[in-house]
């Protein structure tokens, strides 16, 4: 799977996709209601760390497959919404 841009990117994808929602609805929630910010600190700088792989790992994708700018684009857009690597997934990826 890691061979190829499109693995590469679905398991980048997938991580950063993690990343994000544990970022949101476990390490903020502790930070804001049980005064523990440590968890922000470390599970933020992860997912910002995926989240610049998977920019880069879907640029990479769409000019190695010859993708229209509309798909990279909506990767981009999926980068910044809670499940929405997940489902660029499933809806772009599957198919290549």
């Amino acid at each position: 799977m890691l061979r190829s841009t499109i693995g590469r990117l679905r398991v980048v994808g997938w991580l950063e996709g993690a990343s994000y929602l544990l970022l949101l609805f476990i390490a903020m929630p502790l930070k804001y209601a049980m005064g523990h910010p440590e968890m922000v600190e470390v599970v933020g700088m992860a997912h910002g760390i995926l989240f610049v792989l998977f920019c880069a790992a879907a640029t990479h994708a769409a000019f190695a497959n010859k993708w229209p700018i509309t798909r990279l684009f909506a990767a981009f857009i999926s980068s910044v919404l809670p499940f929405g690597p997940f489902v660029f997934d499933a809806r772009f990826l599957k198919e290549d």
